[in-house]
């Protein structure tokens, strides 16, 4: 049996966006909040270990490495969140 449900109008609102106060509440909403972190999470380990994994390894990480790692994460939580902005922007009608 498929689960078949219809997103109200009250719903959609909920998860669109026109106004910078209107954006922020579209991703901090838990939902879309879960998966930015889920994705930033995954692919930024991917990439930190492409990137800094032989320096860690080796024993060799200094500061700027962390910092680097940082930003590392928070590039693919950046882009996932800028994907849900502009899959949600309201349209003027």
């Amino acid at each position: 049996m498929a689960y078949d449900r219809r997103v109200t109008d009250q719903e959609k609102q909920a998860h669109e966006w026109s106004t910078t106060e209107e954006a922020l509440r579209v991703v901090l909403h838990r939902h879309h909040l879960w998966r930015t972190l889920s994705i930033a999470a995954v692919v930024g380990t991917v990439l930190f270990g492409i990137n800094q994994g032989d320096v860690v390894l080796s024993g060799h990480a200094v500061c700027t490495t962390w910092l680097k790692a940082g930003l590392t994460y928070l590039v693919p939580f950046a882009v996932s969140n800028y994907g849900i902005l502009v899959a949600t922007r309201r349209r003027d009608r």
